[in-house]
C-alpha cells in the first residue's frame, strides 16, 4: 500500500509539468507554421494552451509507465503553404524543442528566486513540481533533437542534407519508431543523450 501511495504522489507531481511541457512544445510548432504561412494547425483548433487538445491517451500512458517516452497528438502542418518548404520545416520543427529550452530557463530562474523561501512551508510540492518541469523540458528539447524518425531532429537534419540526400534520408520514415524503441530500450538513447540532459539541467539550477 505504502509503494501504492507513493506512485500515486509521484504521479500527482508529473501531471501538471507533463501537460504543460508537451502544450507548449506543440503549441510553438503550430504557431511557427502559422507565422509562416500555414494556417492548418489554427483551423484545427490547435493553437490552444488547452491540454485536451493536444493529448494522445496512448502516448500519456506509454510515458507515464516507461517514464521515458511518450508522446502527444502532432500538430498538423501543411509545407504546401510555405515559401520555402524546406527551409521552412526546419524552422517549425526548431520551434517545439526551443520552446521546451526557453520554458525550463523561465522555470529554473524562477526557482531559483523562490525556491529557498518555499522549502519550509507547505507549498514545497510547487518546488518539486518545478523541479519536474525543467527537467521534462530540458529532456524533451534533448531527446526531440534526435534525427531519428518522427522525431523533430529528423525533420530538421532533412531540410539542412542536400536533396539527394535528404531524399535518400527520407526513406527511413517508415522504420524510424521501430528504431527509436530499440535504441530507447537498450539504453543507447540514455547513454548518449542522458549526459547532456543531466549537464544543461545541472547548468540550469
Amino acid at each position: 500500500m505504502e509503494n501504492l501511495n507513493q506512485i500515486a504522489s509521484q504521479l500527482a507531481l508529473l501531471v501538471l509539468p507533463v501537460l504543460l511541457s508537451i502544450t507548449v512544445h506543440e503549441v510553438c510548432h503550430g504557431y511557427a507554421a502559422y507565422l509562416l504561412g500555414d494556417p492548418t494547425a489554427k483551423a484545427a483548433g490547435r493553437l490552444t494552451f488547452n491540454p485536451i487538445k493536444h493529448i494522445d491517451p496512448v502516448g500519456m500512458l506509454v510515458l507515464f509507465i516507461t517514464r521515458m517516452i511518450g508522446w502527444a497528438k502532432p500538430v498538423p502542418v501543411d509545407p504546401r503553404y510555405f515559401k520555402k518548404p524546406r527551409r521552412d520545416m526546419v524552422w517549425v520543427s526548431l520551434a517545439g524543442p526551443a520552446s521546451n529550452l526557453v520554458l525550463a530557463v523561465i522555470v529554473a530562474a524562477a526557482l531559483r528566486q523562490a525556491g529557498p523561501m518555499l522549502a519550509a512551508t507547505p507549498l514545497y510540492p510547487l518546488v518539486i513540481m518545478g523541479q519536474l518541469t525543467v527537467m521534462i523540458n530540458v529532456g524533451l528539447a534533448v531527446f526531440n533533437l534526435i534525427p531519428i524518425p518522427p522525431l523533430d531532429g529528423s525533420h530538421i537534419l532533412e531540410g539542412l542534407l542536400p536533396e539527394r540526400l535528404a531524399y535518400s534520408y527520407a526513406q527511413l520514415r517508415p522504420y524510424g519508431f521501430v528504431i527509436l524503441l530499440l535504441l530507447v530500450f537498450t539504453n543507447v538513447v540514455d547513454v548518449v543523450v542522458g549526459p547532456v540532459i543531466e549537464a544543461i539541467y545541472s547548468r540550469l539550477m
